[in-house]
């Protein structure tokens, strides 16, 4: 149990997910996350209002096992696989996080400034979620799928668009870490 409940080095992990990733390109299937969402919406009869939901989606329901498996996995690592470890963050960004008025850094896995119901609840932390939650949705579309689609299984069948996607994401968020999180946060 004790080699369980550590982070698995990359050695290990790298390896998995790169035999993931043959086996699926073996058997012409593609991973990713955000086209689960339109899955789900097709059945639930959303091609009734949208062309966009007009598929086959019985052909996409193996990848409905990934969002099952990343439920009970996650519940099961935390609920019997964790050992209660403080999160091990760089002391330089738990210092910038407290600046920022964070005061849990590192203690919990979601920052009460964000999502407590109190901070929910507010003008601020409703518009956060909302138009982060748009933001996040409208750029899935635009992208053509999410990180993990794209920086996993584009990336891995080489496809440009995927790079062009990943170094898109990576930029978005070194802009959202040095500018946008500051202007929201300090004050």
């Amino acid at each position: 149990m004790e080699i369980i409940q550590q982070p698995w080095p990359w050695y290990v992990s790298g390896p998995l997910i790169a035999l993931t990733m043959a086996l699926l390109v073996f058997f012409g299937k593609t991973f990713g996350m955000s086209s689960n969402l339109r899955t789900l919406c097709s059945i639930g009869g959303a091609g009734k209002f949208a062309s966009f939901f007009r598929f086959d989606w019985k052909a996409q329901k193996w990848n409905l096992t990934v969002v099952l498996g990343a439920i009970i996995g996650g519940f099961i690592a935390v609920q019997f696989l964790s050992d209660g470890s403080v999160l091990a963050l760089n002391p330089e960004t738990v210092a910038d996080l407290n600046t920022l008025g964070f005061e849990n850094v590192g203690k919990t896995l979601l920052p009460n400034e964000i999502y407590e119901w109190k901070s929910v609840f507010s003008l601020k932390g409703l518009s956060i979620l909302v138009i982060a939650g748009f933001l996040v949705g409208f750029g899935t579309r635009y992208a053509g799928g999410c990180t993990s689609g794209h920086a996993i299984t584009g990336l891995s069948n080489l496809q440009l668009p995927s790079l062009i996607a990943v170094i898109g994401f990576f930029i978005g968020g070194l802009i959202m870490t040095h500018f946008v999180l500051p202007l929201i946060f300090s004050a």
